[in-house]
């Protein structure tokens, strides 16, 4: 199953967000849903936090990731889920 909406493949600052989906899919997908990245009920409000939620969880898995694909997947989280650059909405 693809994760949130697709992405166009290619870079972005240095990021490849189509590796971010791949190794996302394979790696994390597997134990949590997509409701996990929700926008509003999350506690993800920058790239730091992302950041670190992203390493804390890559900890997790069986795997031991490079820098560059933890940022390949937080981008990829950024672009599909979070969108940490664009406003957030008022409530």
């Amino acid at each position: 199953a693809r994760a949130g909406a697709p992405v166009p493949a290619g870079t972005a600052q240095g990021q490849n967000i189509e590796r971010g989906r791949l190794l996302y899919e394979v790696h994390c997908a597997t134990c949590h849903t997509e409701r996990l990245h929700t926008r509003e009920k999350s506690r993800i409000r920058s790239y730091a936090d992302l950041r670190a939620e992203v390493g804390r969880r890559a900890e997790l898995t069986n795997r031991r990731f490079e820098p560059q694909e933890l940022e390949d997947i937080i981008e990829f989280l950024d672009r599909s889920h979070y969108r940490l650059d664009l406003p957030r909405p008022r409530k």
